[in-house]
């Protein structure tokens, strides 16, 4: 039988907010098939129709917890309850051009709900780890030809950027003041000796996250597959904007090994971490499109110049050399095969099949190519 991630999360509490969202449920999921228990807490809305969420019938998998980031005492009282040793953060108001029509949601539900749970945290018994999942936007974007790395300067000119910067400020400073195990801030009260070590605490940068499930408005792959299944040309607002393209499942597989490395080894991987794809130079949203309709088999695209459109990065590139050598992570899909997987997944669901079953098998396989290439994971 094969010894994934460690066997770590077998018979594992670990509450996962946004499990109803495209990435949650796909992390959940995965959580699921490797044994943990799995406390999800999300809003009482699903975030799309249709949701991933209800597709794979993740409900029946998972403690299904309805509540808002923001709440504080509802977040706290499930900790208490259900005292997970894990948490992964991926709760979010996670669309750009949404943050434009609800920049006061986007900064209460990104910046202070993250600061909610940081909270929910230092007060917990039970919690060892935190994942708190942000975005690539955090970084003060330069237009550079090079990817960023996790010591670059953050900033960001929308408020989905700058709500997202502020949520690793914020995981910053719980680490720095409460989580560390030690205090070397002459200005700062000296801390009183821990009976159990502090949480660990990392944050996790990946964007353009793309994948079977995922329904959501103002993204490239989800018009995509809307317009494909529909019959119905493609539009695309940015046709030359570069962007690392990713399969949902690259970026989860390094959380949950990161998860492992807090876990077992504590502070010493309690920082800020990217994951990224195999393809280096980028790839333009133009030539995605025409990649998803040769794999589609029909279809065609449109480039259209919205106002809005002015408001987006045109080129954003990551550097996940820092995870490569620290703990041996490296993506396993190319581009194209993420697009055949995401062509397939979406033709399961025209076709009416058990959505559930294709999407662990989804997982399956992408387990076996990571087996295959022997990664540090699998062993």
């Amino acid at each position: 039988m094969q010894r994934l991630f460690a066997n770590t999360f077998q018979d594992r509490t670990v509450l996962v907010t946004g499990h109803t969202g495209f990435k949650g449920s796909w992390l959940s999921l995965w959580l699921a098939e490797l044994g943990a228990k799995v406390i999800g807490y999300s809003l009482p809305d699903l975030p799309t129709q249709p949701s991933n969420f209800e597709l794979i019938d993740l409900g029946r998998h998972v403690v299904d917890i309805r509540g808002d980031i923001r709440d504080l005492d509802q977040l706290t009282e499930t900790m208490t309850t259900y005292r997970p040793s894990l948490v992964f953060h991926l709760a979010a108001q996670p669309i750009v051009l949404r943050s434009f029509e609800q920049p006061r949601l986007t900064f209460e539900t990104n910046a202070m709900g993250t600061v909610n749970l940081l909270e929910a945290i230092r007060t917990s018994t039970s919690v060892r780890a935190l994942v708190s999942i942000t975005t690539d936007k955090v970084y003060q974007n330069k237009e550079w030809l090079w990817g960023y790395r996790e010591n670059d300067r953050l900033g960001g000119h929308d408020p989905y950027s700058a709500s997202k910067a502020m949520a690793e400020l914020a995981i910053a400073a719980y680490r720095h003041s409460y989580f560390s195990g030690s205090n070397d801030d002459d200005n700062q009260p000296a801390t009183k000796p821990l009976a159990v070590a502090p949480p660990a605490v990392a944050s996790v940068r990946a964007g353009n996250v793309i994948g079977g499930g995922d329904f959501a408005d103002y993204r490239l792959v989800p018009d995509c597959m809307r317009a494909l299944l529909a019959a119905e040309p493609i539009l695309i607002r940015n046709p030359n904007s570069i962007r690392p393209w990713q399969h949902v499942l690259e970026p989860l597989s390094g959380y949950l090994w990161l998860a492992v490395k807090l876990l077992q080894e504590g502070q010493t991987f309690a920082q800020a971490w990217n994951f990224g794809p195999l393809e280096q130079q980028g790839v333009t949203a133009q030539s995605l499109a025409q990649k998803l309709v040769q794999y589609w088999g029909s279809g065609s695209w449109e480039s259209t110049q919205p106002a809005s459109a002015k408001a987006e990065t045109g080129y954003l590139r990551l550097s996940w050399e820092k995870a490569a050598s620290a703990f041996q992570w490296r993506p396993v899909y190319t581009l194209n095969e993420a697009l055949a997987e995401i062509t397939a997944w979406f033709k399961a669901y025209q076709g009416g099949s058990d959505m559930h079953a294709v999407s662990r098998a989804h997982i399956s396989t992408y387990t076996q190519k990571a087996a295959a290439l022997d990664l540090a994971w699998t062993r």
